[in-house]
């Protein structure tokens, strides 16, 4: 067996792995705000005040109106009109699920690995139409927890939660830093860029469902 065919559990990311992009909603958003489409994400990037906001609101100690009031602040310091209420509705609605990644998650879970959600949350109704309960053994969410990735507290709550070691872990996630984050656990990384090339990755890494070491709860 390659010595890289050791792990036994998957962290799964939310926005941009189980759904579409969350890059492409934000260019959404732009896109009807004006004629720049990539400010929202330049912004919630580069502009302190605007990050300080979207990292507040993810770890919960803002709620979903503080967190748009304060961001449509920003965007009209950088001219664009707009009001906050609705901003963050904006962004979901054009999130749709991936249906490939959603069975890839049953079938990893099917074959004997136990699965679980690390999501850094912009907002609960992003989870509308996922029976998160019904498809993990753990959720963890940013939010709930205080903390986000690619905070150390954030993998290391969720390898907790999900009953697992971090070195018998694997994060599928669409953002590098994350995935980085990860690996300094001792987490591997599947950097998710489509569900075949995910699966590919997965089957080159999980333990093969015969060889489970650990118990289902």
């Amino acid at each position: 067996m390659s010595r890289e065919r050791t792990r036994s559990a998957v962290l799964f990311d939310f926005g941009g792995v189980l759904t579409s992009s969350v890059v492409a909603a934000f260019e959404g958003l732009g896109a009807e705000l004006g004629d720049d489409p990539r400010l929202p994400l330049r912004l919630l990037a580069r502009d302190e005040q605007s990050s300080a906001l979207l990292v507040a609101h993810e770890e919960g100690r803002i709620g979903e109106r503080e967190f748009e009031d304060g961001f449509a602040a920003r965007l009209r310091a950088h001219g664009v009109a707009v009001a906050g209420p609705g901003l963050v509705a904006s962004v979901q609605a054009r999130l749709r699920p991936d249906h490939a990644m959603i069975a890839l998650v049953a079938k990893v879970r099917a074959d004997g690995h136990r699965v679980g959600l690390l999501s850094n949350s912009l907002g609960d109704d992003c989870y509308a139409g996922f029976d998160l309960p019904a498809m993990f053994d753990a959720v963890t969410v940013s939010g709930r927890i205080g903390a986000r990735k690619p905070s150390r507290r954030a993998y290391a709550l969720a390898c907790e939660r999900l009953g697992v070691r971090p070195e018998d872990t694997v994060m599928v996630d669409d953002l590098r830093q994350n995935i980085d984050a990860a690996a300094r656990l001792g987490i591997a990384g599947v950097l998710h860029r489509d569900a075949a090339g995910t699966a590919a990755e997965l089957a080159r890494l999980l333990t093969p469902a015969a060889d489970q070491r650990v118990p289902r709860a």
